[in-house]
């Protein structure tokens, strides 16, 4: 796995939140994958002393650095221009960024404390220090996907607040119709009314008199 694979896919599908937010949500699911994939490098440095491996978690960790400026440089403006729970939302992506980049740099600290090391690491170490790594890496998927899963929810919200909203259209033309047809049938009611007024008034009834005669 390398960093050039974890690259975020954004929905075709968009919500209701700014521009802002969804550059900044993005941003913070971006640093998710790159942190994951550090993890998977240092693993891998570990298991198979793989130098790609180890230059893969150096820039793992120069992307966390990246994506953490970049989130500074654009939240304050961002955060004037959104709703207040768009703010909480970019807040937590603050909060994300900054605490994916110091994992970077701890998974980066430990490659190059490996590397440096003098002798080789004993086994019994090296499986612990492995078993730590995978459950890092577990946990670390497990908040991407609780995230995306956040993302996918918003977006089907979205979708379901748009044809509740087309619905509720439907249900007001439905109703102005109904309301028509009603009047409609009062007209008629009044109409009868009519016709049995001029019944009791004349004696006759105006349905069997000749049509010309009626216009008279």
């Amino acid at each position: 796995m390398s960093l050039a694979k974890t690259k975020t896919k954004r929905s075709k599908l968009h919500d209701s939140r700014r521009p802002e937010a969804h550059e900044l949500t993005d941003l913070a699911l971006r640093a998710c994958l790159v942190a994951s994939d550090a993890a998977f490098n240092i693993k891998d440095f570990l298991v198979n002393s793989s130098r790609m491996a180890f230059l893969a978690v150096r820039d793992c960790e120069k992307e966390l650095d990246r994506i953490e400026r970049q989130m500074d440089e654009q939240l304050p403006a961002a955060i004037t221009q959104v709703s207040e729970p768009e703010a909480r939302e970019l807040l937590a992506c603050l909060r994300f960024s900054n605490e994916l980049e110091r994992i970077g740099d701890l998974l980066w600290g430990v490659g190059q404390r490996v590397q440096n090391l003098q002798i080789k690491l004993p086994k019994a170490d090296s499986e612990q220090l492995i078993e730590m790594i995978g459950i890092l890496e577990k946990m670390l998927q497990q908040v991407r996907e609780g995230f995306t899963q956040r993302e996918i929810d918003q977006v089907y919200k979205s979708l379901f607040r748009r044809h509740v909203t087309y619905h509720e259209k439907m249900l007001r033309s439905a109703d102005v119709l109904l309301m028509a047809q009603a009047l409609e049938r009062a007209g008629d009611h009044a109409t009868n009314l009519a016709e049995e007024l001029f019944r009791l008034v004349e004696g006759r009834s105006l349905r069997h008199m000749p049509k010309k005669q009626v216009k008279d």
